[in-house]
């Protein structure tokens, strides 16, 4: 699986066919590779006809160029609000999942702050009955050798 992380498994992996492809549509047409190869189409496209002058398979105000635009954008219009929505919905997602990660990182402090309390307490209980005992017992003197 190329996504190991729950939502990129629920947003990616587990996505319907559908969205999948509109995803891939979309994530192209908003590329710099299509708007190249569109730029160049157009180009070769209007170049022909211009160099064709006498029988242009497409003659000015190139209808057909229209034509194939139109329904590109026919196509390209539904599937933009769409992929835009399924946009929301990963980025919601993650962060929920981001929330979701930094409460138990929260539970996790909490529960270390508190055992380092608990050993400080405990460190100062030991040292304070160590003073004590020196106390009881008097303070060493160093023996004659």
């Amino acid at each position: 699986m190329p996504y190991q992380h729950p939502v990129n498994i629920a947003n990616y992996d587990e996505a319907p066919l559908g969205a999948r492809i509109a995803d891939r549509v979309t994530g192209f047409m908003g590329s710099w590779k299509f708007i190249v190869i569109q730029t160049v189409v157009m180009a070769i496209w209007i170049g022909g006809n211009i160099y064709l002058l006498s029988k242009p398979f497409d003659p000015f105000p190139f209808i057909l160029l229209n034509l194939a635009f139109s329904t590109q954008a026919a196509y390209a219009a539904p599937l933009i609000p769409l992929a835009g929505n399924r946009q929301s919905w990963k980025d919601r997602e993650t962060l929920e999942h981001a929330v979701t990660e930094a409460d138990k990182a929260d539970a996790q402090n909490v529960a270390i702050l508190k055992a380092l309390a608990d050993t400080q307490k405990e460190i100062l209980r030991i040292e304070q009955s160590i003073l004590e005992e020196v106390r009881r017992v008097g303070p060493a003197t160093p023996s004659a050798s």
